[in-house]
Parts: C-alpha cells; structure tokens; sequence
C-alpha cells in the first residue's frame, strides 16, 4: 500500500488534502463503507482516486453524468493513470475490450453508468476484476427522496453481493437526513459511518432580490461586479435572448444549452473558463465537472426546483474561497409558477403510457426488443412528429425514467472512432484484393499504428480526407463500406442526446406503472417546491441558516454576508450612528438652548435629513423640549 500523501504530491502536486478529505480516505482505505458529504467543489473526487491508487486492484466508479465521467477519464489519463469509461451508446465490441483490459491490464479506474450494471458481461467480467473499491458518485440518486432519483442505481446492492469484502464510497453533495440513511441503507453498509463537511461556505453570500424588472436588475449586477459569472435561465431560447441583450450593453456574454451543437457548446465553454468571455448564460445543463476555481457571480433568473439543485448550482462560485455571490433574482408570479410546475411535472398515467408508445414507435422497436439500445433524441423532432408538446413530453419521459423504464442523458461528445477487425495478415490480403481501398487503410496504419488492431481509437475523417485529397463525405462512405464488409468497426461521431431503453420494451397499454409511488414523487416534489419558495420568500432570517437547516445542520450562527446579514448590520450600524448624533445632540443642547435651523447647521450637510428627523424623534419622546422662544432645550 502506498504512502497516500506520496500519491497526492505525484499525481496531483499537492502537499496536503482539504477538510475532512484524509479522514475519508482513511476510513476506505480500513475497509470500511462509507458516506461522504461534501459540497460542490469540496474535492469528492480525491476521496476515492487517491486510497483506489494507494491499493492493489481496480476502483469500479459508478457515476450517472456521462459527460462529467467522460472528463474524469481524460484528467486520469493526462496524469498517466489508467482509466476507462462504460456508459450507453457504446459498441459492445468496445465495451468488450474495455472490460478485457479491465480483468488482464493495468487498468485502474473504470467509470460505469448505472444502467450497465444491469447487464451480464459487466457482471461476469467483474467477477474476474481484483476490484479494491466501490465508489459510488451522486449517491443521492439511489433514493427516491433525493433529488435525481435513478432507479438502476438500485442494482448497486446485488453488485456489493458479487464483491462482499470490497468497500463501499458513497459520495454526494446534497442528502437530508432521510437520504442519508436510505443511501446506507440501499448500498447495505456494514454499519454506519458518514463524514460531513459543514455545508456553510464562509466566502459565499446569497440573497434573494424581488424585482419586476430582472433583465434590468440583472445587468445592474452584472455592472456593479468584476469577475466571471453564470447567469442560470430554464429554457433554452433564454439563454440566446439574454446573451444577446448583455451584448447589446457592451458585456462580454455567451449562451450555452444542450440543443447547441458540440462545437458551439466547447467554443462557448472554453471562452469563458479561459476568461475571453466574461459571461455565460446557461441553462443547467452547464456546470457540471466545470472547475473554475474564480466564479465570483452566479444568477438565478427563475427558481430551481429544489434546494439541493439550487446549492450545487449556486456552490459553483468562490470555490478558491474567495468572496463571491449566489443572486436569485424573483418577480411576481415566479412562486406561483413554481408551484404549477409540480403538477406539470406529473402527467396523467395515459399519457405517459401514449408517449412510451410513441417512442417504441419512433425507434421501430418490438415489444420485448430493445432491452439497453442507445438512441440519438431531439426532443423538438420527437414531439413535431407525434403533435405532442415537447415540456409535457420532457415531463412523461422523466416519469418513465424514474419508473426504470428509459434513461435520457444529455447531449455529450463522442469523437468518431475505429477498431480494425482483422489480424494483420487478413488485412494485408484483403488491401492486395481490394485497391481502392488500400490507400485509405494503409494511411489509417500510418496514423493510428498498431493501436488500432488492440484498441479502439479516435479518428478524424477531415484529416483523413486531406491526406487522400479525398472529400470527408468520400471518406466517411468508404469507412461505412468497410464497416459493412466487418473489416473495421467503424462509429462516426455524435454529440446528440441519448435516450436508453433501459429494460426490453413493453406493451404500452399495460405498461405497469407505480401509480402510489408516481403520487409520492408528487408529493416529494411539492415539499421541495415549497422549501425552495420559502427559502425565496424568507426575509428576517440568515440565508445560510435557512439552507443549513434544510439539510439538517442547525446552528444560531449567522453568515454575516447573505442579504439578511448585509441588511442587518447596515441597521445596527446605522442605530449605533444615530446613538452618536443623539449623545452629540445633547452634548450641544446642555450648554445652552439653540434655535433647530443653528443646531442642524453644527453638523455635516450630507447628515442634515438624518438629524432633522432624529431631532423630531427626540421631542416626540420627551429627550427635547422647545422654550416660548422656539430653542431647543434638554429642560
């Protein structure tokens, strides 16, 4: 077992972990199951990669963001760590060599969506894994009263069966007290043992700002404020519109949503994180695995839909403890609407049985078919083609996803890839049979090598096609006939959404749907609602120890920087200013009467409104009274 600050130095450059993170790792690497809560930015993933690295074997990561996944993959690879990913829309032979490298290789990580646990290659391929850790990411998404419930996570206890003496790291950021025990509970921990890091930020202010103008009020922050910033909006058309508008007032802004194509949604990101823009407006999509440590302004411009997605979004500012801001900007109906939402949310059962049927349409599946098929999904052509809706569809395909039925996942990136089918000497046979295509295989070997024969690897049919002089349609024709005659295995890139039917279709018009269980998600949803609405609404007590409560951490100390705390010591400053012109006042009056146009002038014209009241207010209480000839006197 190595030294665990040797391998934070190595692979990460520092020489010591954050808060409560040693702890954690301790605690793993003894074998025990563990709970850790740590909020946004708090160094989660150390808490599993450092003791995985420390031990012998392999750390199976279980996480629901494939594009967050994806990235981890790729920062463990840039530091020389082994480490692949498993998630919907790959090609089984794809994930079969990934599984191969997995049991023979020197793989340390393997990242898998939940809904590949379902399946039996994982499963048997695991067997033959010397696994060393469980990492289970998003925890919160095991209970069905957390805030993103996925019902495949639940296949997590019958994996612990599979690999009884493996310790178990559960991580999240956001779990009340009633999640909390069902996460120990569902991941059949030993005995409980939770770390909590105080969900407190020091460094992070949060108001709230009733306006009926929040365009207005927005670029008035945004003015007032340095620094980089998002500007959280629900839809998509609001973050072009708003973006728009911050650059029609000389603001340097993009918009980013997950409808934009993947060029657009990288150049979008990454003029922001390298600070060429210094405002991104997004929808919340956006965020996740961004670690930009300089955040100083994240906006709400409509309400989140709970506190536990409000604290993660709003925890992406001052993650170098530096001073930030968390603005919710709300009107006048936006609580009213928030409310709506919830029943919006929940669609009759019929029409969510009618869009399960579509889809098994949309995609030509028969019933029974389809068990674990991945599929590009534009919800706009979806909805276009069957005259549905595309908000009310969103929410039925929500309802099916936490029934375990789908599974919809964002847009993410997948670059176009290649696996050569044939040993070398097939190969050669089939370019010397074949001439029209022995120019494009041989420059496939001179640029990817030997790799491509063991592994997949990442292609580029626009570099390809320069090379042959050849146009990238030409290319990509030739690619897909080769893929055909299972020379190659060819997958062109895609970044759309993927929609996973995540168990063999069923027979819509008996579809069995939770109908109890639908109406406590509903009720779940309700309570959420009103807690974020009161959250909005509160205005007499710290910010901070609102949301604190809300997940159980009870203190009577305020932040001193939320609205409520500004506002407070703005009065109690002001009260202790008021108690100096008073005692001033008097001191003046008892050495001799003085008419009140004389005594207002003994004081700074800026204060004069100030003391001329404080003058009214200390004759109506009796501290100052008028002689017949109209001075002031303490007699």
């Amino acid at each position: 077992m190595q030294d665990i600050h040797h391998t934070l130095k190595t692979y990460w450059g520092y020489d010591h972990f954050r808060p409560l993170q040693e702890d954690i790792v301790r605690s793993v690497l003894n074998g025990k199951d563990t709970l850790a809560l740590l909020p946004t930015g708090g160094g989660k993933s150390v808490c599993f990669q450092v003791p995985a690295l420390a031990m012998e074997g392999i750390c199976i990561v279980v996480t629901p963001l494939i594009a967050l996944m994806k990235d981890q993959v790729e920062q463990l690879q840039k530091r020389g760590i082994a480490a692949v990913a498993i998630y919907s829309g790959l090609n089984r032979r794809e994930i079969d060599i990934a599984l191969d490298n997995c049991v023979y290789g020197s793989i340390k990580f393997l990242y898998l969506s939940p809904e590949r646990l379902l399946t039996d290659i994982v499963r048997e391929r695991i067997k033959r894994m010397k696994v060393n850790l469980l990492a289970v990411d998003e925890a919160h998404c095991i209970s069905q009263w957390g805030y993103d419930f996925r019902p495949p996570y639940l296949e997590l206890a019958s994996l612990r069966e599979l690999l009884p003496d493996v310790p178990v790291l559960a991580l999240t950021a956001t779990a009340t007290e009633q999640v909390r025990k069902d996460i120990q509970e569902k991941l059949l921990f030993k005995q409980q043992n939770i770390f909590v890091k105080s969900f407190a930020r020091s460094n992070l202010s949060y108001s709230c700002l009733y306006t009926e103008d929040k365009i207005g009020r927005l670029l008035e922050i945004l003015q007032r404020m340095n620094g980089q910033s998002i500007v959280y909006v629900r839809s998509r058309r609001q973050t072009v519109e708003i973006a728009r508008f911050l650059q029609s007032r000389q603001m340097a802004a993009t918009a980013y949503h997950a409808g934009l194509k993947f060029e657009e949604r990288s150049a979008a990101q990454k003029a922001w994180i390298d600070d060429k823009v210094r405002v991104i407006v997004a929808t919340n999509a956006f965020g996740m695995g961004i670690d930009k440590p300089d955040v100083r302004l994240v906006v709400h411009l409509d309400l989140p839909e709970s506190l536990e997605a409000y604290y993660q979004e709003a925890g992406r500012a001052g993650r170098d403890e530096k001073y930030s801001y968390a603005v919710i900007l709300y009107g006048p109906s936006d609580v009213t609407d928030l409310h709506k939402k919830v029943e919006e949310a929940h669609p009759p059962l019929e029409f969510i049985r009618r869009v399960y049927q579509c889809l098994a349409n949309y995609y030509q599946l028969a019933v029974g078919s389809g068990a674990l098929s991945s599929f590009d999904f534009e919800l706009a052509d979806f909805a276009n083609n069957y005259k549905l809706k595309a908000l009310e569809v969103h929410h039925a395909i929500k309802r099916l996803e936490g029934e375990g039925y789908l599974q919809l996942n964002e847009g993410y990136y997948n670059p176009s890839r290649l696996f050569i089918l044939l040993d070398n000497t097939a190969l050669y046979e089939f370019q010397v049979k074949n001439p029209d295509h022995d120019a494009l295989l041989r420059l496939v070997l001179r640029m990817y090598g030997g790799e491509a024969f063991a592994n997949f690897v990442k292609i580029s049919e626009r570099k390809l096609a320069g090379y042959l002089k050849k146009t990238e349609q030409e290319v990509r024709r030739k690619l897909e006939y080769l893929h055909k005659l299972q020379v190659i295995v060819y997958e062109p890139q895609h970044d759309a959404p993927q929609l996973v039917f995540t168990k063999p279709r069923q027979d819509a018009h008996n579809l069995p749907l939770n109908h109890k269980k639908l109406n406590e998600l509903r009720d779940k949803a309700t309570v959420q609602v009103k807690a974020m609405s009161h959250y909005v609404e509160t205005n007499n007590r710290c910010r901070t120890q609102l949301l604190l409560a809300y997940f159980n951490e009870i203190t009577d100390k305020s932040c001193r920087i939320c609205d409520y705390c500004l506002a407070q010591r703005k009065k109690e400053r002001l009260q202790q200013e008021l108690k100096e012109f008073e005692d001033q006042v008097k001191k003046i009056v008892q050495q001799q009467p003085v008419l009140p146009k004389k005594l207002i002038a003994q004081f700074q014209p800026k204060d004069s409104e100030t003391i001329t009241s404080l003058i009214r207010e200390m004759v109506d209480t009796g501290k100052l009274t008028y002689t017949i000839t109209g001075e002031l006197t303490t007699d």
